[in-house]
This record gives C-alpha cells, sequence and structure tokens, in this order.
C-alpha cells in the first residue's frame, strides 16, 4: 500500500474529532519499524540538508536538528503531499469557527505559492535528534507571515526501549486560569498531529482561540529522534 492508499484509508472523522476536542491526534503504526529506521539513517547523510541547528546555542533546549533541502525524499514529500488536503479541510473548520478570514487551499502546491509570494522559501521538514539529558523548549513552528496551524511528528525511536524521559509535552492557555499540560508518548511509527499554534475552543460566548504549544521533556537515557512535517515554508 503507497502513502496515497494509506492516508485515504485513515479514520479521518475520528482524527478531526480528536484534533477539534484536545488539539492533537496520534495515527498508529502510520510508518513500519523498517521504515523509521530508514528514515532515521538519513540523518547522517549532510547531501539532504540545508541546515544544522544546535538546540543549546540558541537556548532551544539540548539536541539538535537538521532542515531537508528541496527535493524532499520521496516517501517524505509523498506524505506531506498526500495528507495535506485532509488536514486542509480540518484547518478551514477551524478558520470558520472562530470567524478568521482565512481560507487554506485544498493542494499543498497551493500553499507553498502562497509561502513563496511572502519569501517563505526554505523548507522546514526536520529530523530531530536527543541524547540523554536532552530535551526542547515550548514553541510554535511559525517561520513567517503565511502558516498552515496544523503539522505533524513521526517517532523514529521507541520510548522504553530506545530512550526514556522524552516525553511530547503540549501546553493549553485556559481562560482566566493557569496553562494546562499535556503530555503524550507515541510509539515508534506513530504519527501525531497536533496544532501548530491554537485550536478552536467552546466556550459559554461561541469558539475562541485556544493558544497551544509543544515542546519535549528532558531524556532520560538512550536516544530520541523523530521527524517534524511542517506545511509552510521558512523566510530566506
Amino acid at each position: 500500500m503507497n502513502s496515497k492508499q494509506k492516508i485515504a484509508t485513515l479514520q479521518w472523522s475520528c482524527i478531526a474529532e480528536s484534533l477539534n476536542n484536545k488539539g492533537y491526534a496520534i495515527i498508529p503504526e502510520f510508518f513500519t519499524a523498517e521504515e523509521c529506521d530508514s528514515l532515521a539513517d538519513l540523518y547522517d547523510n549532510p547531501t539532504l540538508y540545508r541546515k544544522t541547528v544546535v538546540m543549546e546555542r540558541h537556548r532551544f533546549g539540548l539536541g539538535e536538528y537538521k532542515y531537508f533541502n528541496y527535493p524532499l525524499p520521496e516517501v517524505i514529500a509523498s506524505v506531506r503531499q498526500e495528507i495535506y488536503p485532509y488536514l486542509s479541510a480540518i484547518a478551514n473548520t477551524w478558520m470558520k469557527a472562530l470567524n478568521i478570514n482565512t481560507l487554506f487551499p485544498k493542494q499543498l502546491e497551493q500553499l507553498q505559492e502562497q509561502c513563496r509570494t511572502n519569501n517563505q522559501i526554505k523548507p522546514t521538514i526536520l529530523i530531530l535528534k536527543y541524547g540523554q539529558g536532552g530535551f526542547n523548549t515550548l514553541h510554535q513552528d511559525l517561520y513567517g507571515d503565511v502558516y498552515f496551524p496544523l503539522q505533524a511528528v513521526v517517532m523514529l525511536t521507541q520510548p522504553e526501549t530506545d530512550y526514556t524521559g522524552g516525553e511530547f509535552v503540549l501546553t493549553e492557555q485556559v481562560p482566566r486560569a493557569q496553562s494546562k499540560a499535556i503530555v503524550l508518548k507515541p510509539n515508534k511509527g506513530d504519527m501525531l498531529i497536533f496544532t501548530t499554534n491554537f485550536r478552536p475552543a467552546k466556550g459559554s460566548k461561541g469558539y475562541y482561540r485556544a493558544a497551544m504549544r509543544h515542546g519535549v521533556s528532558e531524556v532520560q537515557s538512550g536516544k530520541r529522534m523523530a521527524m517534524g512535517i511542517i506545511f509552510h515554508d521558512a523566510v530566506t
């Protein structure tokens, strides 16, 4: 089964419901263990990347990540392109609920054209690697004025086997209260889809923007690797 067929068979109504209510959804076993290992092996091929970021130099955390160059490896490009139309439909229901005058295009190529018009031409797909003590501070992946409100991460290593700690953390700002923390431990091969910056939350007077950030808790032992799939490009 190719990526297009695999994505078409997903339970998108359940994924949409989880994203609407929680700001995230987990798709179990999206990639096989062998596919994850192949993706992780790409980390050591310097010809694939446009930039390497050492997190501690920028006070982002402790670890390292690399941004891919265009053209992306075929398997990554295919998943990104084929999953986008389903997510754009969800994103547009969010914009409508929040009365935001934004309509995301149905195809990824059209979003990329909007990015190019805004001088956002650098790919934002990345692979992240953390060793013992590694972590990622809470943040949002916006990269420019044009940004898509949903993104994904695929776990390339297995918690409690390849590493301990290193949980995926989401925080949601609750009106007139302290932020709520959500701690997740996706398995190797799982795809986690989550909001880039906010989700629509139902209040007494309709929907409001619930701001969310994400990060990674401290890795206690071993090596944690993941691939981030972001749909909008970055400024030069």
